[in-house]
């Protein structure tokens, strides 16, 4: 039986399964993107992942892939991806999370983007942000952008229109950026494997300055499999492959970065869930807590807020046409450049510190939840008070923002379900290098317990368990 004859429409596949349909000549790159841009226009009126759909555009980029002779070294053949809308792509506008940001047409894509296209992949559109990338809720004057899980809820923030696209099988795979959990944070909400690789690892250049080196690019998915697939893509490391862990030592801590506050019930069984996991594939966990100083809060949030000024500076405009809370922001982040608080030394330090902490307690890995509570309402949180946006960010997702810090590589992996139905998942962080190491393990996370694949009432058409695609 040929593939197309269990498979009548290709939404909900994963990318590899895609890439290997369309390598084959089981299907066409044109019908695969056909069949998403269809469920598009269908389930992305309600969701507003997307910012952009690039049409016409993408129909001959995958007419382009289909005319290739030899697809057999094209890992993402045919695949259709999203890209966050601050990553330029040739001839889109950057849009940086709102009409006040917006820069002009890219002539030429991104590296990232470039790397995408090369292995086959076809970009299907640019997905929505908050401005600047600065929220972990996702929403501007144009539209809320909401989780497929629960409409009523965030898909989280800053790449929470990548999270939503993916959950709801809009795209397979995606691609986004982490400042201080923007990858991860929206993962956790929306039930995906996000990887925020180490410092420099993937090229960066994103704003002014990276976010003073916060930032990296990765990918949300559906599989472990595709979350390999992609990272080896834009690390430029499609020869290395993903194999299953020996015996490891982890690390296992329910301690907070944020002072006052904690992971509730949920987050906490999540985290017991997964040591059993890790127990079940023959690992070792031992409680193992960070000391997260006092002045590291502080410097992050700093480096945070001045990050922000530098990205308006490079852009050229005038905060006051930026949302309320972005306004707020931007002018503590000047503020905070004047006086010195933003300082390499100090993110040096915590990186020597974090690194030498896998030494110091004999571990390979640290697990912690990734979220410390239910994502925040969907709502327009763009025109409340700054004061609001950041509690109701600090309160949720106090986890992530370390380890951008640090410069380590950190994922997020799906582990069960709050008692609302909203996916549960924890963060698991490694020394510098441990990106595939990440990866394998979370693999045995989707052997051991599989999870949904997309969010109920969403696509879930497959050839087989997300853990032999």
């Amino acid at each position: 039986m040929a593939v197309q004859d269990i498979m009548p429409t290709w939404v909900g596949a994963t990318a590899k399964q895609i890439a290997r349909g369309v390598r084959r000549g089981d299907v066409s790159a044109t019908q695969v993107l056909a069949d998403h841009l269809d469920h598009v226009a269908q389930a992305d009126v309600d969701l507003a992942a997307f910012r952009t759909v690039r049409g016409g555009a993408a129909v001959t980029e995958a007419e382009k892939v289909d005319e290739q002779e030899d697809l057999a070294n094209l890992p993402l053949a045919g695949v259709p991806v999203a890209v966050k809308e601050n990553t330029p792509v040739a001839g889109m506008p950057t849009w940086n999370g709102s009409a006040a940001v917006r820069t002009a047409v890219a002539e030429a894509d991104h590296e990232v983007v470039r790397r995408l296209r090369g292995a086959g992949a076809v970009i299907l559109g640019v997905t929505r942000m908050p401005e600047l990338g600065l929220w972990g809720v996702t929403d501007d004057d144009t539209a809320i952008t909401r989780n497929p899980w629960d409409r009523g809820r965030t898909p989280g923030g800053s790449s929470g229109g990548a999270a939503a696209a993916v959950a709801a099988g809009l795209v397979p795979i995606a691609h986004g950026n982490d400042g201080l959990g923007s990858i991860r944070i929206p993962a956790a909400c929306c039930g995906l494997v996000g990887l925020k690789p180490g410092r420099g690892v993937v090229p960066c250049q994103l704003g002014a300055e990276d976010w003073f080196g916060l930032t990296e690019h990765g990918v949300l998915t559906t599989t472990v499999a595709d979350a390999a697939v992609g990272f080896q893509v834009l690390a430029g490391r499609a020869q290395e492959k993903l194999v299953p862990p020996q015996r490891l030592r982890v690390g296992v801590s329910l301690r907070s970065p944020v002072r006052g506050v904690s992971p509730d019930a949920p987050n906490r069984d999540a985290v017991a869930a997964a040591g059993r996991l890790l127990a079940a594939a023959g690992h070792d966990t031992v409680p193992a807590d960070p000391v997260y100083p006092t002045a590291l809060g502080l410097q992050g949030i700093a480096t945070w807020f001045a990050a922000a000024a530098a990205d308006v500076r490079a852009v050229g405009i005038d905060r006051r046409s930026l949302q309320r809370r972005s306004r707020r922001h931007v002018a503590l982040g000047e503020w905070a450049w004047r006086r010195g608080y933003v300082r390499e030394a100090d993110r040096l330090a915590w990186r020597e510190r974090s690194i030498g902490f896998f030494a110091d307690h004999s571990v390979d890995l640290l697990l912690t939840p990734a979220l410390a509570t239910v994502p925040p309402p969907a709502t327009n949180w763009s025109t409340r008070s700054w004061q609001a946006n950041m509690l109701a960010n600090i309160r949720y997702a106090p986890y992530a923002a370390p380890w951008n810090i640090a410069g380590l590589p950190a994922l997020v992996v799906p582990v069960g379900r709050r008692p609302d139905g909203l996916p549960l998942a924890v963060q698991l962080v490694g020394p510098p290098g441990s990106e595939l190491l990440l990866l394998g393990v979370a693999g045995q996370f989707e052997m051991e317990a599989p999870w949904p694949r997309h969010a109920p009432g969403y696509p879930r058409v497959g050839t087989g368990s997300p853990a032999s695609a």
